[in-house]
């Protein structure tokens, strides 16, 4: 069943039937466990809104600043998600771990997303060092796929961070996982995407198709090294 993808419209007690054989097929056990499991996630759920939410004021501070002092904006656009339930099921299974709230929060990183678009490449490294120069942020994990891209031509700078969420009782450091590429960046990754995940089946996809995706990957980051320099050309 998991060789496709869950659907968010998936009961998760007919997900819950698959993953664990020990469960009778119509078990009132398995669809109790099955609320209880929605409802746990769903706690956690506004934890990791949360996050997105002052990550993304961070951002948009930042933004603001440097446009006041630049007169222009590092930043075109920022998009955001949290996982679905359902999701978050899957990449536990995946990952071949048990199901349950705890191990969720401490093994998947990129519950809470976010996503910010760049018009040039040195943005992307600008808004990396605004960011993390916030001494209250703490950066877990770093994956640069702009100085090396992946295989099949991916590039984009990951950073996994742990951002302070502040509630009426406590404090809470939540993770969150942030993508900074530039337009072209996302303009491949975006089709890249449609066509390998919802036009293909993703194991069955011929090399050739691979292989012209790939080449489409260079020729937009050599596009993208070129407009980085006309710009760098006309402030300069």
């Amino acid at each position: 069943m998991l060789n496709e993808k869950i659907s968010d419209v998936t009961p998760m007690a007919d997900i819950l039937k698959h993953l664990y054989s020990e469960y009778p097929k119509e078990s009132v056990e398995l669809y109790r466990i099955a609320n209880q499991m929605m409802k746990d996630f769903a706690a956690i759920e506004n934890n990791y809104v949360a996050a997105i939410r002052e990550v993304n004021t961070r951002l948009e501070i930042l933004s603001d600043e440097f446009q006041s002092l630049h007169q222009r904006n590092p930043i075109h656009t920022i998009k955001s998600r949290v996982k679905s339930s359902k999701s978050i099921v899957e990449k536990l299974w995946r990952r071949g771990y048990e199901i349950n709230k705890e191990l969720a929060i401490e093994k998947i990183e990129d519950i809470a997303g976010i996503r910010v678009i760049c018009p040039y490449i040195e943005d992307i490294y600008t808004i990396q060092t605004l960011l993390l120069n916030q001494d209250d942020i703490e950066l877990l994990c770093t994956k640069d796929y702009i100085k090396k891209p992946k295989d099949n031509g991916y590039r984009s700078l990951h950073l996994i961070i742990s951002v302070p969420v502040f509630f009426s009782d406590h404090k809470e450091m939540v993770k969150v996982e942030v993508q900074i590429r530039t337009i072209a960046m996302d303009f491949w990754a975006s089709l890249e995407h449609e066509i390998r995940y919802k036009t293909i089946e993703e194991f069955n996809i011929p090399s050739n198709v691979s292989d012209e995706l790939k080449e489409c990957a260079e020729i937009i980051a050599e596009v993208d090294l070129r407009m980085q320099n006309i710009h760098n050309f006309v402030i300069e």
